[in-house]
């Protein structure tokens, strides 16, 4: 997911533009809705946290005016004159200034900017209000059930009928009916009848009962009129690192489970598979642009300097407890700087998660570099649902291997074929024939099968299957060419175990059966970094499986036996032609 950012930058005096700025910077990455005000608080470059530093320079305080009343009342009594004073006396009047300055600064500071975040939230809401109130012109009935802005009464019709009539006049703009009505199976029920009446289609297949719509509200699904039914297949268990899994796989492919399942077995015959994951960050790359390619280096050359990272960090680390900063790496297009930001996010995916800490650090260096022209929060050098080499060298997410040691006779009886025909073909179609193609990371049978049934299963985004299903297979003859060993290498498994569509009712019972639901709180990202491993070793079972069907030459007759319906369609259709009966 991507996030859109909102970023206030105060006019000068006179009502221009800043030097640098451009209306671009509030940009959208991706198709995320959510929007997020971020600022720079007081304190955020310092070299120490600032519960520390503000811990040191009150203690000082303290300490240093002690010591000078015991000091001072001494003196009195001793009739001694008060403005001669020792060198530990003056010690402690500078300790007593420098923390009096710095405490009235800093909560001087910090309440300073309270006041003017509480005008400025008051402001927008109020510029919110005044749009959110202000008519807008009237809409085709078919764009308000897509919810473009439409008028909408003051008052919410109470009977179905009404409100159904109201959407397709386009009177209520159909993305207001959940928090309208306050019932979002009620509000899915209603945009669905709507639909029908405005297109004329029934929809018969697509069922409406059964789903949780208030779970999606605000965060998985904008528009509900029904959900898609989809099977879920448990293949298993999968025998890695020592530990046995049962991996769900949501997919509407025959062959594909089964597959999977028989790659299981060989694995576990032969003693099961290992995994290690190499890398564990998620990455976000921002795009700024600047009056010259000389200013553009000039900030590439501080973020790239490791003097400078524990700074970044001190700022980039305050939007989340998990996410940390791990490198900026940048790269130059002209006078347009890319910097591809990485950090660890717990078991979360993390999308959002780096992405307010990039805000965070663009924030800061606004200062420093006023000339700077933010284009987008992204910039593609990230890079999100993408091929992309950069994922494929550098790994985004999760880089993991996973390898077994398949036995030769468990390559004969399981598999049907040899590890001499499994080699062969491995080096002339994964290797060979993809760099014919022109492949990117595309070096695998049919890697992403399994990763887009997992990530359907599991809640995982769809769509960063792109990126995740690069993978190259390499298999190989050992122990005198009896035995084979296959590998996958998989630099960029995008996966959580919160947030997103994991919590949804059928995903957290899939991952529940995996023992990754959620957060681990003992090891944050552990549950995440497991469910990536069970992803490369199910890709592993499913490479192993499908080379050896085409070895063997079995692939069409399993296909043609798994993957074809067996109904006689002639009949089918002759049945479907024929009047209903009520």
């Amino acid at each position: 997911m991507a996030m859109e950012v909102r970023r206030r930058v105060p006019p000068p005096p006179g009502g221009a533009a800043p030097a640098g700025h451009h209306p671009r910077r509030r940009a959208a990455a991706g198709g995320e809705g959510e929007r997020e005000r971020v600022r720079v608080q007081a304190g955020d470059a310092l070299p120490l946290p600032i519960r520390h530093t503000n811990l040191i320079f009150s203690a000082l305080f303290a300490a240093s005016l002690v010591y000078l009343m015991r000091r001072w009342r001494e003196k009195i009594r001793a009739s001694t004159p008060l403005h001669v004073v020792s060198l530990a006396e003056i010690f402690a009047i500078c300790g007593l200034v420098a923390s009096l300055i710095y405490l009235l600064s800093f909560f001087g500071i910090a309440f300073v900017q309270s006041v003017v975040s509480n005008s400025d939230d008051e402001e927008d809401y109020l510029i919110d209000s005044h749009r959110a109130q202000a008519p807008a012109p009237p809409a085709p009935a078919p764009c308000a059930l897509l919810g473009n802005p439409v008028a909408a009464p003051e008052k919410m019709p109470e009977e179905d009928e009404e409100i159904v009539a109201a959407v397709v006049a386009g009177k209520i703009p159909s993305y207001v009916l959940e928090t309208r009505l306050g019932d979002c199976r009620r509000a899915a029920g209603i945009r669905r009848e709507a639909l029908r009446r405005i297109t004329g289609r029934e929809m018969d297949g697509l069922p409406l009962d059964g789903f949780d719509y208030a779970s999606i509200l605000g965060q998985c699904c904008e528009l509900p009129v029904g959900y898609v039914q989809l099977p879920v297949g448990v293949a298993g268990p999968l025998l890695l690192d020592s530990r046995r899994h049962y991996v769900p796989m949501a997919t509407t492919e025959g062959c594909l489970v089964a597959s999977t399942n028989r790659g299981f077995k060989a694995i576990a015959e032969s003693g099961g598979a290992s995994s290690v994951v190499l890398k564990d960050g998620m990455t976000r790359a921002p795009a700024v642009r600047f009056p010259s390619a000389r200013r553009a280096a000039e900030l590439k050359g501080f973020l790239e300097n490791p003097a400078n990272f524990d700074t970044l960090a001190t700022v980039f680390n305050r939007s989340s407890r998990f996410g940390r900063l791990q490198g900026v790496k940048c790269a130059m297009a002209g006078k347009n700087l890319y910097m591809r930001f990485t950090c660890s996010t717990g078991d979360a995916m993390g999308m959002n998660m780096v992405s307010k800490g990039v805000q965070n650090v663009l924030d800061y260096l606004q200062d420093d570099f006023p000339d700077m022209d933010v284009i987008s929060i992204s910039g593609n050098f990230c890079s999100d649902k993408k091929s992309a080499a950069i994922n494929w060298i550098e790994g985004r997410g999760k880089s993991v291997v996973c390898e077994a040691v398949i036995k030769e006779e468990v390559v004969k009886k399981v598999l049907k074929t040899n590890v001499q025909a499994l080699v062969e073909l491995n080096v002339i179609k994964n290797l060979a024939g993809s760099a014919v193609a022109g492949a990117l990371g595309g070096f695998n049978a049919h890697a992403s099968n399994i990763v887009t049934a997992i990530f359907i299963a599991t809640g995982q985004d769809p769509a960063q299957n792109v990126e995740s299903s690069q993978c190259m297979t390499m298999l190989e003859a050992i122990n005198d060419g009896k035995d084979l060993h296959i590998s996958v290498t998989m630099p960029s498994i995008e996966v959580g175990t919160v947030g997103g569509g994991t919590q949804l009712a059928s995903q957290s019972a899939c991952l529940d059966l995996l023992g990754v639901k959620g957060a681990n709180r003992e090891s944050p990202g552990s549950n995440a970094r497991l469910l990536a491993t069970v992803v490369a070793g199910a890709v592993l079972a499913g490479e192993l499986s499908l080379i050896s069907a085409q070895a063997a030459g079995h692939l069409v007759q399993s296909h043609m036996k798994y993957n074809r319906s067996s109904r006689d369609m002639s009949k089918a259709a002759e049945e479907a032609d024929r009047p209903k009966k009520c």
